[in-house]
């Protein structure tokens, strides 16, 4: 298989911000784990903090990837915008959360993206990227 993982803003800052939620293992470091858990499968990773960049990469994604796994992060409650672009692509998208998104404040309680997505994953860490991966393979 062939997955795009795809992060949105402030992710690129893993292991370094706000530690006591989302750990100290850096994207990077944990980018590596997968690779090597998944040696027949090609994961390639793309972070922007910039809405327009993720719409982007969905759309480019057709016909390229087997997958998304995508971390939209504060986007995840804002974005009418992506949620077009997931509903209007024909590659699978897994919604994922490093942390659980109803156990933290109230306005991060609404995914805007979950409705389009083939599935959410939240609060395994950044396990949850692993088991997004495993939702796309079955």
């Amino acid at each position: 298989m062939k997955i795009l993982i795809l992060n949105g803003p402030n992710l690129n800052l893993q292991g370094h911000r706000d530690t006591d939620i989302y750990g100290t293992q850096t994207f990077e470091e944990y980018l590596k784990v997968l690779r090597s858990r998944y040696p027949q499968d090609e994961i390639d990773l793309m972070q922007s903090n910039v809405e327009g960049e993720l719409i982007n990469a969905l759309h480019a994604s057709v016909g390229v990837y087997d997958g998304v796994v995508m971390n939209a992060g504060g986007y995840t409650h804002t974005s009418v915008a992506i949620r077009d672009a997931i509903a209007a692509i024909s590659t699978p998208v897994v919604e994922v959360h490093i942390s659980s998104i109803l156990a933290r404040e109230e306005f991060r309680h609404i995914s805007m993206l979950a409705p389009v997505c083939r599935g959410s994953i939240m609060g395994f860490g950044l396990d949850s990227y692993r088991l997004g991966i495993e939702a796309l393979k079955k």
